[in-house]
């Protein structure tokens, strides 16, 4: 008998026949002998429609008051998936974040998980019950609830596998695994059996949008084994094609996966660059303002001047360009400030990298066979990413996709 835990998101819990069809999948895997612990995200759209609430009655809300509103979608999502699970015959007990306890900081609207109490949910699960809790949020030390941040649920789901130490987490979604690359910009893209931890994490990272970052960074170092499958699939699927269906996510490198020297392409079309000519000290004040920054250059010239060139997701560009414009250049006598709001960022990602040679080489001149012109470069052990103008990253996905032969499996 396993432990297992189910993650589901909005989409798989978007409607009552969803929740249903949730319902005889986790009640098939408890009449197969396993103890099943479910983490359902909000019905699809709930979250947002909750915070729209919010946001129509003030501009600037309270974070801890958002948390409040936005923890309630979970909670309604478990108490009807608890339900389900009954009238298939299942004994289920559903449990908030702050019942169970998921203890966190106190960043309301993006909190960490410090912990979490098992006690209570390993006696249910002993008692022969199926164990429902709300994925997304926790409580701070003072007894306030708190939310982890979009995707949270992943995160949730990872952090009570690894509290549980389960046999393996789950991760059901609209997708049924992880790809070599978007198949809706590439039409070759390739379903993967395994990947790595260190892979998916930089996937996630660099754009790839089938798991929350953080929770690929939970399961990595606690050495949780996850996998990545569709909720959309008949759900009485005979449980050993289940099992071995989607991607498996895993801490074990083996010769196989080296034998791959690029295992996906992974890109983010929302990128903007911002070259500060002739200036120094630039990163504290954009720190200051709580503005992500992605890649980053420094030219040095003879003269000793030096150019700084760097990225930021687009939605926080023009905020950028004007602090930089009405702080950094004053005080520091920049000579000039240059923006660039159409550029994607396309990255090569592969444990294989470690053992061959040539992969900057082949990437570099397969872009430039297509007419792409390289803007910015950052590399890893296992990446390398590359920043050009927005109009040529589908081309770039689809070339560089074929040229690393990532449609051959």
């Amino acid at each position: 008998m396993s432990l297992i835990v189910h993650k589901y998101g909005g989409t798989s819990m978007g409607s009552v026949e969803r929740i249903q069809n949730v319902a005889k999948r986790v009640a098939k895997w408890m009449r197969a002998g396993h103890q099943v612990v479910v983490v359902p995200s909000a019905m699809s759209g709930e979250t947002n429609r909750l915070l729209g609430l919010a946001k129509e009655l003030s501009a600037n809300p309270n974070p801890r008051e958002l948390d409040q509103i936005a923890s309630t979608g979970e909670q309604v999502s478990s108490g009807l998936l608890a339900i389900a699970l009954q009238d298939q015959g299942v004994d289920a007990v559903s449990y908030t974040g702050w019942q169970v306890t998921v203890h966190t900081d106190s960043a309301f609207t993006k909190a960490r998980i410090m912990g979490i109490d098992d006690a209570k949910i390993m006696k249910d699960l002993n008692a022969g019950r199926a164990v429902v809790i709300t994925g997304f949020q926790g409580v701070d030390p003072e007894g306030n609830i708190t939310t982890l941040g979009r995707g949270g649920s992943d995160t949730s789901a990872v952090a009570v596998a690894a509290a549980l130490k389960a046999d393996e987490c789950l991760i059901y979604t609209d997708v049924d695994g992880v790809y070599t690359t978007d198949p809706r910009v590439c039409e070759d893209a390739r379903r993967l059996e395994k990947i790595t931890f260190e892979e998916m994490l930089e996937l996630a990272s660099l754009g790839s949008k089938v798991l929350q970052i953080r929770s690929v960074e939970f399961a990595g170092k606690y050495k949780v084994k996850t996998r990545v499958l569709s909720s959309l699939t008949d759900p009485l699927i005979p449980l050993e094609q289940e099992m071995k269906s989607g991607t498996l996510i895993t801490f074990e490198e083996d010769s196989t996966m080296e034998a791959a020297v690029i295992s996906g392409i992974a890109f983010a079309r929302d990128e903007a660059k911002i070259t500060v000519i002739d200036a120094y000290q630039i990163l504290g004040p954009i720190a200051d303002a709580n503005i992500d920054v992605d890649m980053i250059i420094q030219n040095q010239s003879v003269d000793a001047k030096t150019d700084f060139t760097f990225t930021v997701p687009r939605a926080e560009y023009q905020k950028a360009l004007d602090l930089l414009k009405k702080s950094v250049q004053s005080h520091i006598g920049a000579k000039d400030i240059l923006g660039d709001a159409k550029v994607s960022k396309v990255s090569v990602v592969g444990v294989g990298m470690r053992s061959h040679v040539g992969v900057a080489s082949k990437m570099f001149r397969t872009l430039s066979e297509e007419g792409i012109n390289i803007l910015m470069i950052s590399t890893s052990e296992i990446k390398i990413s590359v920043v050009i103008d927005e109009k040529y990253m589908e081309l770039a996905v689809r070339a560089l996709h074929k040229a690393f032969e990532l449609d051959q499996k």
